[in-house]
């Protein structure tokens, strides 16, 4: 049995500012997405494609800073509607309050959903081929926001059995019972994993929406079994079915993905 290793939120005081590991986690995963974004330049169909429908480095630049701006403000407001709407609704300018903690991936993703659909009309390019683009680079940054969920302690886990050697004990969680340390379950599923597979999978040539619908399904099914070891929410509890808000919220994810699944195998793969 193994006890969380009590880490300092704050990585560096540089006198009243304070650099925290969480925001460092937020901008190692903006720095994964540059990088793999680039590197998806080189997969097809985007290497074939030329003249106006070339894909550059700096089209890698904009779709992160609008995916930044969708991930804060559809992760912001998704936490409020979907976790506390009572609660913002009687108080909405703590609704501002980013600092107070508080995100949702899955407002998170119709944000950048979002943002996509801004960037492939500015663009003029079909909005299934940006989504492609940008689904293998997600999950490298999906991990680094976990790594942060476990260096704030935060997130943890349902009680596991005594026996489990890697079972940890969260004293912040207000008992001294090992749990599961659900944070890197989830780093491990639907961060490393899906990043393999998803990046395996789209570095050929798809039916336009393939690649994002596959990425809505596996993260979607990744989250949803890592959800049965993760203490739910303690204001939510766990929902009609015995299931929490995380797994309501991945069940129209999936079913989505299905959908575009179906469609984007009717479409034939894209000619540049």
């Amino acid at each position: 049995m193994l006890t969380y290793p009590h880490i300092d939120p704050v990585a560096l005081q540089l006198g009243p500012i304070a650099i925290h590991w969480y925001g460092l986690t937020y901008l190692a995963a903006f720095g994964l997405f540059m990088w793999l974004g680039t590197l998806r330049l080189r997969h097809e169909p985007f290497a074939s494609m030329t003249g106006t429908r070339a894909w550059t480095r700096k089209d890698v630049e904009d779709i992160l800073f609008l995916g930044v701006v969708g991930v804060v403000l559809g992760g912001r407001l998704g936490y409020c509607l979907f976790y506390k709407p009572g609660y913002y609704a009687s108080h909405p300018l703590e609704i501002f309050a980013i600092w107070q903690g508080g995100m949702s991936f899955h407002g998170g993703l119709l944000g950048v959903i979002a943002s996509m659909v801004w960037f492939a009309h500015s663009r003029k390019r079909p909005w299934l081929e940006v989504a492609d683009f940008v689904a293998p680079c997600v999950p490298t940054g999906l991990a680094a926001g976990r790594i942060g969920n476990f260096i704030n302690g935060e997130l943890w886990g349902r009680f596991s059995s005594p026996d489990l050697p890697w079972g940890m004990v969260f004293p912040q969680s207000g008992s001294m019972l090992p749990r599961h340390p659900s944070q890197i379950y989830q780093v491990l599923l639907e961060g490393l994993l899906l990043f393999v597979l998803l990046w395996l999978f789209a570095r050929h040539e798809r039916p336009r929406g393939r690649v994002a619908a596959a990425f809505l399904i596996g993260y979607g099914v990744l989250r949803f079994a890592a959800e049965y070891f993760r203490e739910p929410d303690s204001y939510l509890g766990l929902l009609s079915l015995g299931m929490s808000m995380g797994q309501w919220l991945c069940v129209p994810m999936v079913l989505a993905g299905i959908g575009l699944w179906i469609y984007s195998g009717r479409q034939g793969v894209a000619k540049v």
